[in-house]
């Protein structure tokens, strides 16, 4: 046993992730109001920790999701397989008309001063149709799983999503998988059907059954009720209030063994600082901190898991598996898109204090 929980040794696939998969129109600098073209980037909070951990990290992945049979669910199939990761869908037909449908987040990137700002079409979309039943859990988990991964958003989706996710935490208990959950709390979309009371009462039944728990003070409030710290933390970058809350975390919910968050401090949009904590089995664990010179910033979170995943995975000591998370989402924010194009050598050399000289 190590980092408190019982992390098998092998299996066919050792990372499954459960969510929606959606394309993103990303006009770059421009906002949408005045953008004359955009680029297509394939996302979904769960299924980019598959991708990135596949392409970066060399690990067998895979991802349970709706596929839509049109052009975009081709065109979002096709990227699946191009970061090597095994698909477990649940097919729909499209109507030529109005869906089901593979959603569209809608992105610019912002420049300096002026934020970037994101808006979604989520009608119709197949992924919040999917429901218990909809997956052969017994025949996904017979070659062995090592890991399972969802989140927030896919649970925040519909009033199925939540439940899928709980049967497939279920599954994969009884296939003896570690299970993670990243919080990731969207007000958006539970605003559309209960808002914080609804996303409560549903979250916490799927963190129940989670040994890997991902999110800051604030989805740690919003996603499951925890009351706030009592000292406000100094800044973005202080771990205090994050360290002040884990407490009443694992005492609600003793099953989990890790909870983990990135820090951010927005100094323009370009300019981050960033790090992150750790708590793993009783050990408060804090990152380096480093500037990014962001690219883009959609993904850095998704950038961390998969680095932290890895390393608890990998068998890494709890401050290598946090500085490879760190790292990772780090240059993850400097690539376009939402998933990795680093390797894994260089997240290890930039975990160890690399710098930005030219590799020749």
């Amino acid at each position: 046993m190590k980092y408190g929980m019982n992390i098998r040794p092998d299996g066919a696939l050792d990372f499954l992730s459960l969510g929606a998969l959606v394309h993103r129109l990303d006009p770059g600098i421009v906002p949408f109001r005045k953008a004359s073209e955009c680029r297509i980037h394939v996302s979904g909070g769960e299924f980019n920790v598959a991708a990135n951990l596949s392409d970066c990290f060399g690990m067998r992945t895979g991802v349970a999701s709706a596929m839509v049979e049109y052009p975009i669910g081709d065109l979002i199939a096709e990227r699946v397989r191009a970061m090597g990761v095994t698909p477990f869908y649940k097919r729909f037909k499209h109507n030529g008309v109005n869906g089901p449908n593979m959603a569209t987040v809608f992105s610019d990137r912002g420049q300096g001063v002026r934020a970037p700002v994101v808006f979604y079409n989520r009608s119709n979309e197949a992924a919040a149709q999917l429901a218990p039943g909809d997956f052969d859990w017994k025949a996904i988990f017979a070659g062995g799983v090592r890991w399972f991964h969802s989140g927030g958003i896919f649970a925040a989706l519909s009033e199925t999503t939540g439940e899928t996710i709980i049967e497939g935490m279920k599954a994969a208990r009884a296939a003896g998988a570690v299970i993670s959950f990243d919080l990731n709390y969207r007000a958006k979309l539970w605003n559309l059907w209960g808002g914080a009371e609804k996303a409560q009462s549903i979250v916490r039944r799927i963190v129940e059954n989670v040994d890997v728990l991902v999110g800051n003070e604030e989805d740690l409030q919003m996603g499951l009720g925890i009351p706030g710290p009592e000292v406000a933390a100094a800044s973005k970058l202080d771990p205090s209030a994050f360290f002040g809350m884990i407490g009443r975390v694992t005492q609600k919910f003793p099953r989990i063994k890790v909870v983990a968050t990135t820090l951010r401090e927005v100094r323009s949009t370009n300019r981050h600082v960033w790090g992150a904590v750790a708590w793993v089995d009783g050990k408060t664990f804090v990152s380096p901190t480093c500037e990014v010179d962001v690219y883009d910033r959609v993904g850095g979170g998704d950038g961390f898991a998969a680095g932290f995943f890895y390393g608890l995975l990998a068998g890494e000591p709890e401050e290598e598996a946090l500085k490879l998370g760190w790292a990772h989402g780090a240059l993850v924010a400097t690539f376009p898109g939402d998933t990795t194009m680093s390797t894994v050598d260089q997240v290890r050399a930039f975990a160890k204090g690399g710098s930005a000289r030219i590799q020749r």
